[in-house]
């Protein structure tokens, strides 16, 4: 594969982590160079108001080649659970929400056995829901209508069925489940339809233009062009737009965005721009050893719609997602002002050490 690599530097304080830079330069060309790597790779690094652009690869490697930019749209995946943690957490500091509203309280057509379940036990995924997406009806349901997919509560129905995994706030499994759910009580709690609130509480407190969720099969141009395969014995290649994840995902991870908005977006998100002192402090109530999906870098813990990520330069909080085509990682210093995103054009299970080992570069770019 054909690869272009560069790094962009927005100020002359950016370019002095030129030495840890490089070696995030090397591990993101490595990782296009891999088989069925990813043709793309982009790392934003954020050091106060200084930005550094790390790259490799081909944004559309049938297109026009070119590398990928911080203003391409792209799936973020499951870091779209922060930004609904984002909503559910500024809702909470409004006195709105409480973390110990129930699914029973708010939500009392879902099963019985959920309705103990609290906010949240929802945020940091104590809270033992089956994930819809494991259940047998979903692939099928999912391929039978790939651009046509269910009203938000129809997702939840795919688990109803199905005990909960362990009594809550007894264990930690992470569970898509958890995040449509908190989009839900979201709706019951302010009336508003979910992506609205969003847009309220998140997208416009941090002026994130080019962040969007909607029933949007297609990605708006120009984007960062998706690669894997719908099956194993299918050919690598662009599978960008197959499914309308706006709508299967939801708040779970339907959200597009852009790795410029989603730096900003974890800086604000970690560095307090959305909820104050009190609520920060009970986000950051961490489960040991619950590894987010996919595993981030270093040692993980689970917070409310954060995850802890312990690593040899330092500790950042953030969150990670997978989803067909994309890999995403995000993270910032509690202060907000150091941070860093990592994108990866495919998802493919085989490829997450090399892609953690990326992360970790990264974070140090971002800590030197």
């Amino acid at each position: 594969m054909v690869t272009l690599i560069a790094m962009l530097s927005t100020s002359p304080s950016a370019a002095q982590g030129a030495t840890g830079g490089a070696a995030l330069d090397r591990a993101l060309e490595e990782l296009v160079q891999l088989p069925d790597g990813p043709p793309a790779a982009i790392a934003v690094i954020g050091r106060g108001k200084a930005r550094s652009v790390h790259r490799a690869g081909n944004a559309n490697p049938t297109g026009d080649g070119r590398l990928p930019r911080p203003g391409d749209r792209m799936r973020i995946a499951s870091t779209s659970k922060a930004m609904s943690g984002g909503t559910a957490l500024s809702l909470v500091e409004d006195g709105i929400l409480s973390l110990d509203d129930t699914v029973g309280e708010l939500l009392p057509d879902q099963p019985v056995a959920w309705h103990a379940v609290t906010l949240a036990q929802l945020l940091n995924h104590t809270s033992g829901l089956p994930d819809f997406t494991a259940q047998p009806a979903f692939g099928p349901a999912l391929f039978a209508a790939p651009d046509d997919p269910p009203a938000p509560r129809d997702l939840l129905a795919f688990a109803a069925g199905e005990p909960l995994n362990f009594p809550p706030g007894s264990d930690y499994r992470y569970s898509n489940s958890d995040n449509v759910a908190v989009g839900l009580m979201v709706q019951a709690a302010t009336g508003l339809h979910y992506p609205t609130a969003l847009g309220r509480r998140v997208r416009r407190p941090l002026h994130l233009g080019k962040t969007s969720l909607g029933p949007a099969p297609r990605l708006p141009k120009p984007y960062i062009h998706g690669y894997g395969r719908l099956d194993e014995d299918d050919p690598f290649g662009d599978v960008s737009n197959v499914f309308d994840f706006g709508g299967w995902a939801w708040a779970s991870g339907g959200i597009v965005s852009t790795p410029g908005n989603l730096n900003k977006f974890i800086r604000g998100y970690v560095g307090g721009a959305l909820f104050g002192p009190a609520t920060r402090d009970a986000q950051a109530e961490f489960v040991s050893n619950a590894n987010s999906e996919p595993r981030g870098p270093g040692q993980n813990s689970a917070g409310l719609a954060l995850f802890r990520y312990e690593t040899r330069c330092g500790t950042v909080f953030g969150h990670t997602g997978s989803i067909l085509g994309y890999t995403q990682f995000m993270a910032a210093t509690r202060s907000g002002r150091r941070s860093v995103t990592v994108t990866v054009s495919t998802q493919d299970k085989a490829l997450v050490p090399q892609i953690r080992r990326a992360e970790a570069k990264a974070v140090c770019v971002a800590l030197a």
